[in-house]
């Protein structure tokens, strides 16, 4: 059996058969494209953690990733460039993170814990203090302000929005919730930032348990203050 393609008479199946190969091709090249993509990231990811942003050089990135120069200016034409897609790569991922612990909060306390820890593992991080360095930059006049702050905003700010609606859902009155979230992560980022200079792990944990116990404390006696403002 045949059928006309094209005003050329083919076995049916055949030309379907063709354009189906053509088209797992592109597939499989978008794929491979994807996965390089993919473990340039990840070897920028390690080589800012081990170097910081001055000693990042492209060329280490991409003997890292195992792909050759002209790979990576593909996907990545510049430092800043590769940089940025990074930034956006690992917020964008710690945000997932993080909206997958706020589903899984059930009391009040669990849910400042599970915050707490979700702020630490981010602000805690060395692509934070990358980012937060871009940025000081930028306002000196390198221009990357802009661009840092938007991927921050368009990562975090979801996130921050799913947090609320798990502390209301636990119980924090709407009226004090956006305040407690606001304070739970200022505090944890303040705390990032001294680790710049003194990185006291013990005292940071046990400041968190005691931001926990003051939240406690504070939500019992909210009928109470609220009664008499």
């Amino acid at each position: 059996m045949t059928k006309t393609t094209g005003g050329v008479a083919t076995p049916c199946g055949r030309a379907d058969v063709e354009t189906t190969r053509l088209a797992r091709g592109r597939r499989t090249q978008a794929e491979r494209s994807e996965d390089m993509r993919r473990r340039i990231l990840e070897a920028a990811v390690q080589e800012l953690i081990d170097k910081g942003y001055a000693g990042l050089r492209t060329a280490d990135v991409a003997e890292r990733a195992g792909v050759s120069r002209g790979a990576q200016t593909h996907h990545f034409p510049s430092k800043d460039a590769l940089v940025e897609a990074v930034v956006a790569h690992v917020f964008a991922r710690a945000a997932e993170l993080g909206r997958m612990r706020s589903r899984r909060v059930g009391s009040v306390d669990e849910s400042i814990k599970a915050l707490l820890a979700d702020s630490q593992d981010f602000f805690f991080s060395e692509l934070f203090l990358i980012a937060l360095d871009l940025a000081i930059q930028g306002r000196g006049g390198v221009g990357n302000t802009s661009r840092v702050a938007r991927i921050s905003a368009e990562a975090r700010l979801p996130l921050e929005a799913n947090w609320l609606k798990a502390l209301i859902g636990a119980g924090v009155p709407e009226s004090v919730a956006e305040d407690l979230l606001w304070l739970s992560i200022s505090i944890v980022r303040g705390f990032a930032v001294r680790r710049l200079w003194q990185d006291d792990t013990p005292r940071f944990q046990r400041l968190f348990r005691r931001w926990r116990q003051m939240v406690s404390c504070y939500l019992e006696a909210l009928p109470h203050l609220e009664s008499i403002t």
